[in-house]
């Protein structure tokens, strides 16, 4: 028999006088000895498991995000020096080279906003509407930068970014039902996407 970690026997004795041996105690075991069995945690166990599959679930969470805002950049790449740096821009513009950490954050943002619904369970009908919004608005962020860098529609672009804006902020009142903090993470995305959308519009009535 296999024999656990750690345990602890007590055996319980009672005494009592014999009157035949001059009154001397005799000891007695009681009937049943009692085990006592203490349980050591192990490494491998389901709660390690449990763990190793939040932390999968997370960076899965992050990633997808950003393969979205990777497949985007392959228009932006392409157009950012070339038809892009010949519009006329408005005087808020910022530096090009701000756009790409700025987007980085907002898909890690974006990803974790998307762990903490997915962790509060994907079984009701409100959490698979926040996931299909939350897809929507992916879709859409993609589509911005093959409309606007791919095809250099500004117009149409300013379309889909205003489209955007409204699928950003209903999957954030999706979100705000099913874990507060998601809401919040989606706020910077959404000014962000408020001022790119203002800032399209300057360059569409400008040239």
């Amino acid at each position: 028999m296999r024999v656990p970690d750690c345990f602890d026997i007590r055996i319980g004795c009672t005494t009592r006088n014999n009157p035949v041996n001059g009154g001397a105690r005799v000891y007695r075991p009681s009937p049943a000895p009692t085990v006592t069995f203490m349980s050591m945690a192990r490494t491998g166990t389901p709660m390690d498991t449990s763990r190793s599959r939040t932390a999968l679930l997370f960076i899965a969470c992050i990633t997808l995000p950003l393969i979205v805002g990777f497949a985007g950049s392959v228009f932006t790449s392409g157009s950012i020096n070339g038809w892009y740096a010949g519009l006329t821009k408005p005087t808020f513009t910022p530096p090009a080279w701000v756009f790409a950490p700025a987007w980085t954050i907002l898909y890690i943002l974006m990803g974790s906003a998307l762990f903490l619904v997915i962790q509060e369970g994907t079984g009701t009908p409100l959490a698979r509407q926040g996931l299909l919004l939350f897809a929507a608005q992916l879709a859409l962020n993609f589509g911005w930068s093959l409309v606007f860098f791919g095809m250099h529609a500004i117009a149409a672009a300013l379309a889909v970014l205003l489209l955007l804006i409204i699928l950003i902020a209903a999957t954030a009142l999706v979100f705000r039902r099913i874990s507060a903090p998601a809401a919040w993470l989606l706020v910077p995305y959404l000014a962000w996407c408020c001022f790119a959308a203002t800032l399209n519009a300057g360059i569409w009535m400008i040239n």
